[in-house]
């Protein structure tokens, strides 16, 4: 799918956030993305401190096809406009629901969340370690649908699982970073995403009022 949006002027020339370092030791940031909307905050406050990450799209979640094209097609525009480096991962559903099997009817932030996290997680940190930066983060916290606190049990996880790469849990909402988010996503009026991503979260009527 073809998107043509721009940004407005004023993006990454100011942010909620003036005084962000990365975590003392980082020699990069690898930055996890579930979709261009819950990255414009979180990117535009990266860019204004002045650090350059490596963007990843790595969500096998995303159901159904058509609409993993659509999410990976934005994000992949808002990279371009950027000018940052980007990377789209693997996507194979029916690999993710085998290993999800069993947690189709938990609830939302219960633990087929956790474990889908987890996943996407430890590949991003794998990732991170195969372009020798030793630091990642997540734009999952960004969303109100999700729990940061399920979000950074997940990221420590995948830390643990990979050797020499460390999970930053900065919390992307606070210091004004939602307000802009919102801000950002009506501005530019990015495709108006209706649920989390995968088929069970579709069905949930959470995301339906």
């Amino acid at each position: 799918m073809i998107f043509d949006f721009s940004l407005p002027n004023n993006f990454a020339k100011d942010s909620p956030k003036k005084d962000l370092a990365l975590p003392e030791g980082a020699n990069g940031l690898v930055v996890h993305c579930c979709c261009a909307p819950c990255s414009t905050s979180l990117v535009e406050c990266l860019i204004f401190n002045k650090i350059k990450p490596l963007m990843f799209f790595y969500n096998p979640n995303i159901y159904p096809l058509e609409e993993y094209e659509k999410r990976r097609d934005e994000w992949i525009h808002l990279c371009e406009l950027l000018e940052l480096d980007y990377f789209v991962g693997d996507y194979d559903y029916k690999k993710w629901q085998e290993m999800i099997k069993g947690l189709e009817n938990e609830p939302e932030r219960g633990n087929r969340c956790l474990k889908c996290f987890t996943h996407r997680l430890t590949v991003t940190a794998l990732f991170a370690k195969e372009n020798n930066i030793n630091t990642f983060t997540t734009t999952l916290c960004t969303s109100r649908w999700k729990s940061k606190k399920q979000v950074d049990a997940a990221g420590k996880a995948s830390q643990d699982i990979v050797e020499g790469i460390k999970y930053w849990d900065q919390d992307w909402r606070k210091e004004g970073l939602v307000g802009r988010r919102y801000e950002l996503v009506k501005e530019i009026m990015f495709y108006n995403q209706l649920y989390c991503g995968c088929q069970y979260s579709l069905n949930n009527t959470a995301y339906k009022k």
